[in-house]
């Protein structure tokens, strides 16, 4: 389905032999890391290890706030204040439909009408009303609103009067004037996430275009000459499952993504597009191994990289790695298999954009998840004996149920999955509580229904390449 990383078992970058969990390295360059002698970091470590280095490029790059309109503004962080720009409610408004009134009734009742987004009707005099709709501007002079279904109407002399059918309150129905806010109050503090109802709220305080932090840059280098744009696998060649899903999972992460671009196995075109690229992130795909085309070590040296972590005890996606370029810009080199790739970005690219788009108010060096939710696993799940293990998972009935087609190689489990289950080593009893990486859209995860195993992917998951 799409890179493979097969060509590690070649080279000691595939099955590790289990052994102890060790202490991740101090970063050093990538040049002085032999490739023989690998020691992958525990996944926790390894996500707070992208968390720090996504806070340190945070502080050293000044990133100035972006103005964007409204409508694509969702999603987004507040650069500043949002200050209301205007009173709300601007003027004085009808709660309801009904009569504004002056004075104690009964009132004469005037024949035009007022209605929202009109022109206001002139003055009330003492004694006078008139009918009076949702949200339309009070007259002056009046003192109340009387609710249609609290008055009648007679015919009086040359005239209709109104009468109240209980007490009526001045003021009573009537939204004043800088009722919710006046303007230059702070509404919102910087920092906070733009949702649907902040859009509303700025669109009501004035606004067009608010403020934001700009989003982390990220560029996708897609590796491997044996991709397919389209058609059908072929002669050895196979579809590119990483390219068309890449940029809309680091979209979702809060990346602006400012291309997915097609390498190749080309060494040189590799090392260009790495140390010429304009993003805060650059994200490859397969070639962290250290066989004949597996160029990314080899370009990471060339470049003077400092790399952070070189491999996670992880399944699927251990050869997954983290690079530092220069003081604002990292490499994340994703294994080419699909659900491994998806492990690295769970596990290495999202804790560091999370970071990287953090306020500047935000604690410098965070951790990727403070509490991360948990629940009670339905069926026991194999793990691996010395790495954590990630599983597509569903819920239902208050426990998650893993899903099959969980192998390296596979999307069909991911793709009907609400979460990403995080199994230890060793693996986990029914019942048990296993943390969960939420996956960044919508998910319907009560209606997905478990898929039967498969001949190539066991129910309990005994594939961890």
């Amino acid at each position: 389905m799409g890179r493979r990383t097969g060509r590690t078992s070649r080279t000691g970058r595939g099955r590790m032999t289990p052994g102890p969990p060790v202490t991740p390295p101090a970063p050093v360059p990538a040049s002085q890391r032999g490739h023989g002698h690998h020691r992958a970091t525990p996944w926790p470590e390894a996500r707070a290890l992208a968390a720090r280095a996504g806070a340190g490029a945070r502080a050293a790059v000044d990133r100035p706030p972006v103005r964007v309109p409204l409508g694509q503004a969702l999603g987004r962080t507040l650069a500043e204040p949002l200050r209301a720009l205007t009173d709300l409610p601007s003027f004085d408004s009808s709660a309801m439909d009904g009569w504004a009134v002056a004075g104690p009734g009964p009132w004469r009742v005037r024949e035009e009408s007022v209605l929202a987004g009109h022109a206001g009707a002139a003055a009330l005099a003492p004694g006078e009303a008139v009918r009076i709709a949702t949200g339309a501007r009070v007259p002056a002079g009046a003192t109340a609103v009387v609710r249609t279904e609290h008055s009648r109407t007679e015919p009086g002399a040359g005239t209709v009067l109104l009468h109240p059918l209980r007490e009526v309150v001045p003021g009573q129905d009537v939204r004043p004037r800088g009722q919710e806010c006046r303007t230059g109050d702070e509404l919102l503090p910087a920092g906070a996430l733009v949702g649907p109802a902040v859009l509303g709220l700025a669109a009501a305080a004035g606004y067009d275009e608010p403020a934001v932090l700009a989003r982390p840059r990220v560029e996708v280098l897609v590796l491997g000459d044996e991709l397919l744009t389209a058609g059908l696998p072929r002669e050895g060649l196979i579809r590119d499952a990483l390219g068309p899903m890449l940029g809309p999972w680091l979209t979702a992460l809060g990346a602006e993504v400012l291309a997915t671009r097609r390498i190749g196995d080309d060494a040189e075109a590799l090392y260009e597009a790495v140390t010429t690229s304009a993003a805060d992130l650059v994200v490859t795909t397969g070639g962290t191994a250290a066989g004949p085309v597996d160029h990314v070590h080899r370009v990471l040296d060339k470049a003077g990289a400092t790399l952070l972590v070189d491999g996670v005890k992880v399944r699927p996606g251990h050869p997954m790695l983290l690079a530092r370029l220069d003081a604002g810009r990292h490499l994340v080199g994703l294994p080419g298999n699909p659900l491994a790739a998806v492990s690295g970005l769970l596990t290495l690219a999202a804790p560091l954009l999370a970071a990287l788009a953090a306020p500047p108010s935000a604690p410098a060096a965070p951790g990727p998840d403070p509490a991360p939710p948990a629940a009670p696993v339905r069926d026991g799940v194999q793990g691996h004996p010395h790495d954590t293990r990630l599983v597509p998972v569903v819920h239902r009935d208050g426990l998650v149920v893993p899903l099959h087609y969980n192998g390296p190689a596979m999307l069909r489990g991911i793709a009907a999955a609400g979460a990403m289950a995080v199994v230890p080593p060793g693996g986990a009893e029914p019942g048990q509580r296993l943390e969960l990486l939420a996956l960044p859209w919508p998910t319907e995860p009560t209606t997905a229904t478990p898929t039967p195993p498969s001949p190539t992917a066991p129910a309990r998951g005994a594939c961890f390449t």
